[in-house]
């Protein structure tokens, strides 16, 4: 029986594909780490201020959820820039299908925020449309978050020695 052929993935044998150190950093710390995690817990702070509020009809709740939504939104587009930096200006992110895949859901997820915010500051009521939103922006900070956490402790993205200790091109396993 002749011997299995391995496939050979282009993109991880490009000459960029190991470049994946931050640019965006403080002392060899990636900002955009740093900074995601306000947007993720605020948005679950929402959600949980919403669920207090249909739970007790208290309208202290309701206050909570108006500036939980807008710091996490305005926090996630802090995030968000920074992590647009670190996509566009480091070859190795940029090269990966995940790394757009994450990208595009925290657009979205932004997009939901902003949305939720938005109906909040207009007045609009907190049940059921509030409580749906951060629902679904719960999701969405979940499927983010794991896409996220995925380019980081899979991949080494962002982090100073991944060059270091990614596999050489040699590598046969």
């Amino acid at each position: 029986m002749p011997p299995r052929r391995r496939f050979r993935d282009p993109i991880q044998h490009h000459r960029v594909f190991h470049l994946t150190e931050s640019r965006i950093a403080i002392a060899g710390h990636p900002i955009h780490a740093m900074m995601v995690g306000f947007p993720i817990a605020l948005g679950f702070s929402t959600l949980g201020s919403d669920v207090l509020y249909w739970w007790s009809g208290d309208s202290f709740w309701v206050r909570v959820s108006l500036w939980a939504s807008g710091a996490s939104f305005l926090m996630g587009i802090l995030a968000g820039l920074t992590g647009v930096a670190e996509l566009l200006l480091v070859p190795g992110i940029r090269i990966r299908a995940a790394s757009w895949t994450h990208a595009i859901l925290a657009v979205m997820l932004l997009a939901l925020l902003g949305t939720n915010w938005g109906s909040r500051l207009s007045g609009q009521d907190v049940l059921p449309w509030g409580l749906l939103m951060s629902a679904l922006a719960a999701g969405l900070v979940a499927m983010t978050g794991w896409h996220g956490g995925k380019l980081v402790f899979d991949y080494g993205l962002g982090s100073h020695d991944a060059h270091r200790a990614a596999p050489s091109r040699t590598d046969s396993s």
